[in-house]
């Protein structure tokens, strides 16, 4: 059994969810201004989802628990369009295949495969546009602007979320050993996570001690986040996913389950929150929300 997280959380998780929300919203409103018109709307569709935010919330909870004190929503949105650019092209014909996402249409079901594919390719610069201008609106110095938008794009790219997909995709039909899996996952989802983490850092100018402790905390919690995902995608309904259940094993994907049975993925899961909790405590930072985050990232329903 996946331990129940508390409530009301330590943390207004629905207060910083709507105020990440609220930049996305901003973004997707300049994107239907500045982008040809057909990818621009197809763009701020792709923004205006529900979602839970958890990556634009890690960010503002990150630099919370560090000492920062101004608004960082605009960094946490960022961060969230990068991630809603991975789901646009993961539901394509090509990849997954999927008609529903976020309880709605997909884009591509929407506003068609061409102009889907392409509003996935505008929202990265997009994303790096929104993380920059947001580092300079915090008044940090050029060295860690550079090294915010660095950060976000080293883990959207080959050596994070899409090498992890594209692993993802050869590996259906094929069975990976536990180290393999772990990778896969660990890219395709648990490197967006660990970035928005230390995201929140940079922001705080968090010292290179604090800064460690927080990768450790974000690598745990990304990988517990993915396993969540696997079990989820088994026990739980279309309906409360807001996208198809059951599509790993459609698909033949190698997942915790498949590999370590349903018991066994919802224990490590707990463990690697366990793991993130302790990497905070052993760098000294003491964060409810944080630690809340890791508990509701392995016991959150869909």
């Amino acid at each position: 059994m996946v331990a129940a997280v508390a409530s009301p959380s330590p943390m207004s998780f629905d207060t910083e969810r709507d105020a990440v929300g609220r930049a996305l919203a901003a973004l997707g409103a300049h994107a239907d201004r500045c982008l040809e018109p057909r990818v621009g709307a197809a763009v701020r569709y792709a923004l205006s989802g529900a979602g839970k935010r958890l990556r634009g919330v890690l960010v503002v909870a990150a630099y919370r628990a560090v000492g920062g004190r101004s608004d960082v929503s605009a960094l946490g949105a960022a961060v969230e369009a990068v991630h809603a650019y991975s789901l646009v092209h993961d539901d394509l014909p090509c990849m997954d295949d999927d008609d529903v996402r976020r309880g709605r249409p997909t884009v591509h079901r929407v506003h068609g495969v061409r102009t889907a594919a392409a509003a996935g390719l505008a929202m990265v610069p997009l994303a790096a546009r929104a993380a920059a201008d947001a580092a300079r609106s915090l008044g940090l110095d050029v060295g860690v602007q550079s090294e915010i938008v660095r950060v976000l794009m080293q883990a959207s790219g080959a050596g994070g979320m899409i090498g992890g997909q594209l692993l993802d995709l050869q590996a259906e039909g094929l069975v990976l050993d536990a180290a393999g899996l772990e990778r896969v996952h660990r890219l395709k989802t648990g490197a967006l996570i660990g970035a928005a983490v230390r995201l929140g850092g940079l922001a705080a100018n968090a010292p290179a001690s604090t800064m460690a402790a927080l990768a450790g905390y974000g690598d745990a919690v990304g990988l517990a986040f993915q396993i969540a995902d696997d079990v989820l995608d088994i026990t739980a309904t279309t309906s409360q996913l807001g996208k198809t259940a059951g599509k790993d094993v459609a698909h033949g994907k190698n997942t915790y389950p498949s590999v370590f049975g349903l018991d066994g993925a919802r224990a490590r899961a707990i463990a690697l929150a366990d793991h993130a909790c302790d990497a905070l405590r052993a760098g000294g930072i003491q964060s409810a929300e944080l630690e809340y985050l890791a508990r509701y990232a392995v016991a959150r329903p869909s």
